[in-house]
């Protein structure tokens, strides 16, 4: 998930080493927090910087290791006493806007994660991922509405909305959380709810990030225990039909199948799988509630395109459903963005393919969800996910490689090929474009030239005045940079 600072222009670059703090104060944050207080050439600072996504490394003045809730209040008052912005990063899969002289607070050490059978719900602390939560859940017969990776943080992916592995089935993982725990720049710890604060309540699901740090989160579980599931994998002679089919297939399967299809071309690498090194392939993956004999009913218009490169369709533990999509789990450097859609039709998706598979000039992930279902109505908390009424959400990653001081993926000339691509390839599918899921923005968009469109295209305008007041209301002096759009923001979170 990344969160990115739109709204606003981007402050100049401060050099943390130049950036002289106040010792005493200093000092002070030191002997308050519970978690290690670290600064620019210290043992650890390079460390606890990075994460998963390897693009741009935050360079902060200062970091905070929070331990718990009261380390987070700390930071987040000794930050705003220096007029320092914040940022937050726990797994690392997201990144923030650049806290480049600033308090980065990392909650990775934050991980409790404890579950109530009887009340069907999952309390997490702010590092939490989400495979720790499956675990949790799995011996009681039940699930979280987690993402395709067990590695994404809980916290970041929610507050985005969250489209997840159960999403028709069951709507976005916003729509079953029931508090937040949230830090807000005043530095006051706030548990809210529907009812202690609606507006804010509702703002933080699905609006995004940028009004405080959120330290916990409790949200409902669903009943379910097994899928049927897996992927189809087509290659060669079925790459053309093999989409078309898929595109097809979707108008007709129940709420209770959710489903995507990737198109990779895999570049000749010796560290990838015989199967997969130097092919394109088109995977379709699949999880469906029901049972095993009418999954395989439901896919049978599926392998009647034909011959598979590989299909390992079947009755799975849910423990197991990390399996479907099998997304990389070593850190790396990328960039991506977005469209949510109304529709779609086959030939618009074969334009697609055609500018971002084997012929692209950079390596491309495309990956399109099919959406509605439970998506398109909301829970009880009815919050603030954008575009609810689409159908389809297209997203075009690419690997960035370089090597300069701040990290893989700084080349800004390679970096402005790939955003090239990418609109080019979204550009296909403009007649159906809604806007875009604050969830798949891969990569810092705040120094695109177009910033502004892209804060503005994650909701609708009457959500984003509302959420540009909550901004100015709780956070006039702008101490949380780092919202997909930070003048719409919802809540600073890590990533």
């Amino acid at each position: 998930m990344e969160i990115h600072d739109l709204g606003r222009p981007s402050a100049p670059a401060l050099d943390p080493a130049l950036l002289v703090l106040d010792p005493a104060a200093l000092a002070a944050l030191t002997a308050q927090v519970r978690g290690p207080v670290l600064l620019p050439g210290d043992d650890g600072y390079d460390a606890e910087r990075s994460g998963f996504q390897l693009a741009r490394p935050h360079r902060p003045a200062v970091i905070v290791g929070a331990r718990c809730a009261e380390d987070v209040v700390a930071a987040v008052r000794f930050a705003r006493a220096q007029g320092l912005p914040v940022a937050v990063q726990a797994t690392g899969h997201g990144l923030s806007a650049a806290a480049d002289g600033g308090l980065l607070i990392s909650t990775r050490r934050m991980a409790g994660v404890r579950v109530d059978a009887a009340a069907g719900t999952a309390r997490v602390e702010a590092g939490a991922v989400w495979g720790q939560v499956v675990e949790a859940a799995a011996p009681h017969g039940l699930a979280p509405l987690n993402g395709s990776s067990p590695g994404v943080g809980v916290i970041s992916y929610t507050l985005g909305g969250g489209v997840g592995v159960l999403a028709r089935t069951y709507g976005f993982a916003a729509d079953l959380v029931r508090s937040v725990d949230l830090v807000t720049a005043d530095a006051r710890l706030r548990h809210v709810t529907a009812d202690t604060d609606p507006e804010l309540f509702r703002a933080l699901l699905g609006g995004g990030h940028g009004l405080g740090v959120v330290t916990a989160m409790e949200f409902g579980l669903v009943p379910v225990a097994r899928i049927y599931g897996g992927q189809l994998v087509f290659g060669g002679e079925q790459l053309d039909e093999a989409p078309a089919a898929y595109l097809r297939w979707t108008e007709t399967v129940p709420d209770e199948l959710t489903s995507s299809l990737a198109l990779i071309a895999y570049p000749d690498l010796p560290q990838l799988p015989e199967p997969l090194r130097g092919r394109y392939l088109a995977q379709i993956r699949i999880a469906y509630t029901g049972s095993a004999a009418e999954g395989e009913r439901l896919v049978a218009p599926l392998r009647a395109v034909g011959p598979r490169v590989s299909d390992d369709l079947r009755e799975m533990p849910y423990a197991e459903s990390h399996t479907i999509h099998r997304d990389p789990s070593d850190p790396h450097a990328y960039d991506g963005d977005n469209a949510l859609l109304s529709g779609l039709d086959a030939a618009a998706l074969r334009r697609v393919a055609a500018l971002t598979g084997p012929a692209a000039p950079d390596m491309c992930v495309v990956q399109l969800n099919h959406l509605g279902g439970a998506m398109a109505t909301g829970g009880a908390a009815a919050g603030t996910v954008g575009h609810r009424e689409a159908r389809y959400a297209l997203r075009v990653l690419s690997p960035l490689a370089g090597g300069a001081e701040d990290g893989p993926g700084s080349d800004e000339a390679a970096l402005e090929a790939v955003r090239a691509l990418h609109a080019e390839a979204l550009a296909a599918v403009a007649p159906w474009r809604l806007g875009r899921s604050v969830n798949f923005l891969f990569g810092r968009h705040g120094d695109r030239p177009d910033a502004a469109e892209v804060a503005r295209s994650v909701h609708d305008t009457d959500a984003h005045h509302r959420l540009t007041g909550l901004k100015a209301r709780h956070d006039p002096a702008n101490l949380f940079r780092f919202h997909p759009a930070a003048a719409t923001a919802a809540a600073a979170v890590p990533a």
